[in-house]
């Protein structure tokens, strides 16, 4: 009889690869979701018991252990363990005895047994565990993986298994989650304060990936134009920092005196021919290219393999083109700094077109903290609508202070055409009205980290 895991918020995007590579193990899989999605239905047709809602009765003594995403946690008000065992699910596991652990926790326990490459940062996590995943599957190395988005090349999921050694996941900051993890190799794409909901300021923001780089046994790469990054303190020897070239410190000994010293050498690292626009995006291919060599494959397969990545679920996703010949596009994107590129890359790509943004700001906190940021970042949006801000972990002051028209006031004076899309619903009606106005002429994208996205469905 198979073993049993039960997963509370399963349809998350990192919970659910989890999911899969437990049931790729041999495991029953049950689990239980706040919304159905399509996700969902797809676990569900892999062979996964889902169901919708808070379900105690599924939670028996013959369940081995419970896994639960921290996105069910809704009352952060609440002393911490007040906060887990407010979820009847869980309440059920303690008063059973079943061993129960957060995504982070579990994902761990996974990890930490393999030679893993943790990928992190503020921006650009996802894109860049999709294409270490995409150069390792397949090669002479191999390579399984956890990623946060989902993946064409890799079958349309965000889970890649094979017999090795390594193992790639995405390692997200939020509360040192993180800090669960030993990796042996370590991407830090990008340091840019958010998660302000958590982190008291930018010294505290860094001393997590300071924390992380003393967990990671072999090397920590980072990138030569990133600020905060290069304020990180990496001992000599593990040390990599990607630009145009590698930089890197080669281990000196000196047989007459036993003497160990490590001298500074350069890489060039080979032109980089990508599907996909954006100078951020070129900088996260370099990042993948120099650990690909640093476990040992060779310059044109890595090359080959870079070129052939085509993007990934909900990363300047082009979904379709619609009945009136506009581009529909979908971006995670919900970070000022992570908006502006992506824009600037969008209308590099299509100088010609007008570009149409629904963005649904994620996080009353977030969008608060960083709302001068938020004021000068649509500057290539020909047209901007904000539904509304999705609420998330947020605090009753936050809600309160940090309203849709305030926004919409601090980006009004930097833009010109800034709109309240009061609410979802109407939003789309601006969408397929605009749709229709402007035919074979515009990008429209869909941007945000909230449900934004949902939209797509009905944008024929």
């Amino acid at each position: 009889m198979a073993k049993k895991i039960h997963i509370i918020g399963i349809g998350g995007i990192g919970v659910s690869a989890l999911a899969r590579y437990y049931h790729y193990l041999g495991y029953e899989i049950s689990g239980t979701d706040s919304t159905d999605s399509v996700l969902i239905q797809t676990l569900r047709n892999e062979g996964m018991n889902i169901f919708i809602g808070e379900h105690p009765g599924m939670i028996d003594e013959n369940i081995e252990k419970i896994i639960y995403s921290e996105a069910i946690i809704t009352k952060p008000d609440l002393p911490a363990e007040d906060q887990i065992y407010a979820h009847p699910e869980l309440q059920k596991a303690r008063e059973l005895g079943i061993p129960h652990f957060s995504y982070p926790v579990a994902l761990g326990e996974v990890f930490n047994q393999k030679k893993g490459i943790a990928i992190t940062g503020s921006h650009g996590k996802s894109t860049t565990t999709a294409m270490m995943a995409i150069v390792l599957a397949g090669s002479e190395v191999g390579g399984s993986a956890i990623i946060g988005t989902q993946v064409p090349q890799l079958g349309g999921t965000n889970f890649h298994a094979e017999n090795s050694e390594n193992f790639v996941i995405e390692a997200c900051e939020y509360k040192r989650s993180f800090l669960k993890y030993r990796p042996f190799i370590t991407i830090i794409t990008n340091i840019d304060l958010d998660h302000l909901d958590y982190y008291k300021n930018l010294d505290d923001y860094i001393s997590a990936f300071q924390s992380l780089i003393s967990q990671t046994s072999g090397f920590v790469i980072i990138s030569e134009s990133d600020e905060n990054s290069l304020k990180l303190q990496i001992p000599q020897e593990k040390k990599i920092v990607v630009g145009e070239k590698i930089s890197y410190f080669a281990k000196v000994e000196m047989l007459e005196t036993d003497e160990i010293f490590y001298e500074a050498k350069t890489l060039e690292i080979p032109e980089i021919s990508l599907q996909i626009p954006g100078e951020h995006i070129l900088q996260d291919a370099r990042l993948v290219f120099a650990a690909s060599k640093l476990l040992g494959l060779q310059d044109e397969y890595i090359l080959q393999k870079l070129a052939s990545y085509s993007g990934s679920w909900r990363r300047s996703e082009i979904i379709r083109t619609t009945k009136n010949g506009n581009i529909l596009m979908s971006d995670y994107g919900h970070h000022p700094n992570e908006i502006r590129p992506t824009l600037t890359a969008l209308k590099s790509k299509f100088p010609e077109k007008k570009l149409f943004v629904a963005f649904q700001p994620h996080q009353y906190s977030r969008t608060r903290e960083l709302l001068p940021e938020f004021s000068n970042a649509f500057a290539d949006a020909d047209i901007l609508v904000i539904p509304n801000i999705y609420f998330s972990r947020d605090k009753q002051e936050d809600v309160e202070w940090m309203t849709t028209e305030r926004l919409i006031d601090a980006i009004a004076q930097n833009h010109s055409n800034v709109i309240n899309g009061n609410g979802l619903d109407n939003t789309l009606k601006m969408i397929q009205q605009f749709d229709e106005q402007n035919p074979n002429s515009a990008v429209i994208l869909l941007l945000g980290a909230g449900d934004i996205d949902a939209l797509r469905s009905n944008i024929l």
